[in-house]
């Protein structure tokens, strides 16, 4: 693998941390440098860090937050 991209995977966890996990990626890299915007890709699709995925899990947490303030509102007017 090139030196400056084994520096870019060293300099983000994430991304060393996902190439462990899939060493296919490796290997890809190692014969097609290029490709280092599709691992950088793939890693936050696989770890759901993308921007979608966080603003699934904001309208989720928003969503029970919503769904327990309900319930304790219609426990008060119930006493």
């Amino acid at each position: 693998m090139r030196k400056e991209v084994q520096q870019y995977v060293q300099a983000k966890p994430i991304l060393q941390k996902f190439i462990r996990e899939q060493p296919r990626w490796y290997r890809q890299l190692a014969r097609q440098p290029g490709d280092l915007q599709s691992f950088e890709l793939a890693a936050l699709h696989y770890y759901q860090q993308t921007i979608p995925h966080k603003v699934e899990k904001i309208t989720s947490t928003l969503e029970m937050a919503s769904f327990m303030l309900h319930i304790l509102r219609s426990m008060r007017q119930n006493d």
